[in-house]
């Protein structure tokens, strides 16, 4: 009796009610009758009987809500499962609910929200006297079956996972609950899974998403544990139902934890028909007790809590010796590495066609179109190379594109020509959707977004790198072909003056790394937390939580930073200062306040400098 127990946490997934779910007997007696369910009170309410014959095996079985279902409160299932159209009234900079612009920057969601749930019921769990808290498992059905393997890519806690009817190469979870801008770019659920390993996985497929699951997908993942020397930890199986967790998947469930936590029960698992418990005994509310109404002041309570949470641990990382600096780089520069999701290509990526090129007596012009050929990429740049190129080569990059950098008869401002006087290279880019990327030649007003009616961010930037990180990528692309050109040039340098190009010139730098030498930023003044569009070209998911401009200029130290538009002494000067001072390279940050009109020849003279 007092022997600790194991445990599983049992997600329910995207049926109606829930917990309190129970086929109609029109639909259980086609499930009786197609051999998908054996018994008639435990196939009506499946989802109890999980919890029912896991603890006939021995186990403590924890059932619980996901947001907005049954007895979850005060987020409403129509906002957490249902979240369609932008609400302007909760969308400003100080009054800002879920799925809004502002809550993107802080990278807070609803599957944020609802995977936070799961971390905290397994806090419970685990805390009980009689769980063993070394054989905890968890699983759930379709959405139910996100959150199982979700849990197990934050948490090392759990100890065996079965995810059902979720795992696929194909669609990932339509639910609003099941995505969150960065998820999923470049990966998917079969790569999330691999993330649980080497810890036992089982998986089961139906006729829905998951049907190929045995030929693709689970063989990779075989070959995954292989390689890590546990083949026996993994497994799956596609039973012809429709989407469903009926009788053949949840004995292979049982099974499989009898198996992984070590429950001794005699194999073949046989489950037996239960009293079930009616909605009024499974709910925890009562008179005494009654559930909280939603109100968006509740919405907001939350959120507000955990952005002031972020704020605090954000002001906690500030760099003040050498050590610090290195765990700030490590959170924060991290964070920003999966913002932006690359670093500089390699020198066999790239193709150009060079569509201009023309000769004078001091001076070469080409317009050429660079080509990332892995990515599919394009950068349509022009490049000035003096007669007298001193080796040193400056990237330009404007809010507008390059036409912004030349006069109306073509020839440069006289900033750029101030460079390309002294023998500096000069590239002046058309980034995605500047310039040649826009027929009609306006500037870009909203992001695109994926086809469909609901205005969710991370439907578009779960699945692709927001606008913002695609431009950065182009800068990446031509420092690196400035890099490994014929040219060979000794020295890259880039500018970005205006609250676009500031902000794009410190990610670029901050990914370039040491292959920049001197940058040159002014942002207009401009924070990320000023968005309150949803589909602003500037909205970088995160952005706000991992320190805003501050916070990426100070990942700058040491480069050789000028920066403008910015004061000397406030949040980025101070973060920035100290980040270089911690670096011991203050003598490498100079703060310039300069009247708008004389930024850019300010900035061509000190790149001048030596």
């Amino acid at each position: 009796a007092n022997q600790k127990r194991a445990a599983v946490l049992c997600a329910h997934g995207h049926w109606a009610n829930a917990r309190f779910f129970g086929h109609p007997d029109a639909q259980m007696k086609i499930e009786l009758e197609n051999k998908g369910e054996v018994h008639r009170v435990g196939g009506q309410y499946f989802l109890q009987a999980i919890p029912v014959q896991l603890a006939r095996m021995g186990c403590v079985a924890f059932f619980y809500d996901m947001l907005g279902y049954s007895d979850g409160g005060p987020l409403t299932h129509q906002l957490i499962h249902g979240f369609a159209k932008q609400r302007p009234d909760l969308s400003s900079k100080e009054r800002w609910g879920l799925f809004s612009a502002q809550s993107e920057l802080r990278c807070l969601s609803g599957m944020g929200l609802q995977t936070w749930n799961s971390v905290r019921a397994l806090d419970w769990l685990s805390a009980l006297d009689e769980v063993d808290p070394s054989r905890i498992g968890i699983t759930g059905a379709s959405g139910g079956g996100t959150q199982t393997f979700m849990l197990g890519c934050v948490d090392a806690r759990p100890a065996a996972f079965f995810p059902a009817v979720m795992v696929s190469t194909a669609m990932q979870g339509g639910c609003t609950c099941e995505n969150a801008s960065l998820l999923r770019v470049n990966t998917g659920n079969i790569e999330m899974t691999a993330l649980l390993a080497p810890r036992p996985v089982g998986m089961s497929a139906a006729d829905d998403w998951t049907k190929e699951l045995e030929t693709k997908g689970l063989p990779q993942l075989k070959k995954h544990y292989e390689l890590l020397g546990v083949p026996n930890n993994v497994e799956g199986k596609y039973f012809p139902y429709p989407h469903n967790y009926n009788h053949p998947s949840r004995v292979m469930m049982f099974e499989f934890f009898n198996k992984h936590l070590q429950l001794g029960q005699t194999s073949p698992i046989v489950d037996r028909d239960f009293v079930p418990l009616t909605r009024e005994e499974a709910t925890v509310w009562d008179a005494a007790h009654p559930k909280p109404e939603y109100s968006e002041e509740a919405e907001l309570k939350i959120l507000r809590a955990f952005a002031k949470d972020q704020d605090q641990q954000f002001a906690n990382l500030k760099p003040k010796n050498e050590r610090s600096l290195g765990e700030y780089r490590r959170v924060i520069g991290g964070a920003w590495d999966v913002i932006i999701g690359r670093k500089l290509p390699g020198k066999d990526d790239f193709a150009y066609d060079q569509t201009f090129k023309s000769n004078s007596e001091d001076l070469m012009k080409f317009h050429t179109v660079v080509k990332l050929t892995k990515e599919g990429e394009e950068v349509p740049t022009l490049f000035y190379l003096p007669k007298n190129w001193n080796k040193q080569v400056a990237i330009w990059i404007s809010d507008d594109g390059k036409a912004s950098l030349l006069k109306e008869d073509g020839s440069p401002i006289a900033a750029v020509q101030q460079l390309i006087d002294a023998g500096v290279s000069v590239a002046l880019p058309d980034l995605l959707y500047q310039g040649e990327f826009n027929a009609d030649g306006k500037p870009l007003e909203e992001t695109r977004r994926v086809s469909g009616t609901r205005e969710f961010v991370g439907y578009t930037a779960g699945y692709n790198h927001p606008l913002f990180s695609q431009r950065v990528h182009d800068i990446l692309t031509l420092i690196a072909f400035s890099k490994y050109s014929k040219y060979e040039p000794a020295g890259i340098h880039l500018i970005g003056l205006g609250k676009t190009a500031g902000p794009l010139v410190a990610a670029a730098a901050v990914q370039a790394g040491s292959a920049v030498d001197k940058v040159a930023i002014g942002t207009g003044g401009f924070r990320f937390a000023s968005i309150t569009n949803a589909r602003d070209p500037m909205l970088v998911p995160g952005a706000v939580r991992y320190g805003d401009i501050p916070g990426l200029l100070a990942l700058l130290a040491p480069h050789k930073l000028l920066l403008t538009d910015e004061p000397a002494v406030g949040e980025a000067a101070d973060l920035t200062i100290a980040a270089y001072e911690a670096a011991k390279a203050s003598d490498k940050i100079a703060v310039m306040s300069t009247p708008a009109k004389q930024q850019a020849s300010a900035v061509a003279s000190w790149l001048l400098q030596g």
